[in-house]
């Protein structure tokens, strides 16, 4: 992966600042493997948390077309990408499995008002969000191969040896001391999407 870049026209290391009188947000990034169900966790808590501002789901640009399936997402051509990156309209941008990805950068000023952002991230992308966000914590979204497998043949995007080279996969991040949490979705969405909840609701509680 190439090309990762924190809050557009900043230095490395700048932060966000809260509005007068309150405190800082916290955001946090989702990450885990094809397979695991990460879209469909964060979907879960997106509809529990349906008009609670203090709740902020990111919306990422990426460049492939927004009825595409999976997360719902700003779908984008390569040139609409490029041009916005240079207008500064994402805090965190990356590239990964040959697209262009992009965190809008009002969600910034979201979580200077103290909102707690829910950002579709990528282990990989892990040092440019950390950069673009002063207080994260990761949560990584997991199941069992078998399911993973499952999950994805049902998917109907990829032969069986392509499904099976991404089990194959380790997905491997930076080595970065950071707040980190697991939770297991191998088993009924509702178990793992009420955990994700019960996670949320214990930052804004914090």
């Amino acid at each position: 992966m190439t090309g990762m870049t924190g809050r557009a026209g900043m230095a490395a290391g700048d932060t966000a600042t809260p509005a007068a009188g309150g405190q800082m947000g916290t955001t946090i990034v989702v990450v885990g493997p094809s397979g695991a169900g990460k879209d469909s966790v964060m979907g879960y808590a997106a509809r529990h948390f349906s008009g609670d501002e203090r709740f902020v789901f990111a919306r990422r640009v990426i460049t492939r077309p927004s009825d595409a399936g999976g997360e719902a997402h700003i779908g984008v051509d390569a040139a609409t990408f490029a041009r916005m990156k240079d207008e500064g309209s994402f805090c965190v941008s990356w590239e990964a499995h040959g697209l262009s990805y992009g965190v809008p950068a009002e969600v910034q000023a979201q979580i200077a008002r103290g909102a707690v952002a829910i950002v579709n991230g990528s282990r990989q992308a892990l040092p440019a969000l950390v950069a673009a966000f002063p207080r994260l914590k990761v949560v990584t979204i997991t199941a069992h191969a078998e399911v993973r497998a499952e999950r994805l043949a049902r998917r109907g995007r990829e032969s069986g040896d392509a499904i099976a080279g991404r089990l194959d996969r380790q997905p491997r991040g930076p080595d970065m001391d950071l707040d980190q949490v697991i939770i297991d979705n191998s088993g009924a969405l509702e178990t793992a999407g009420t955990a994700f909840v019960r996670l949320l609701d214990q930052t804004v509680e914090s």
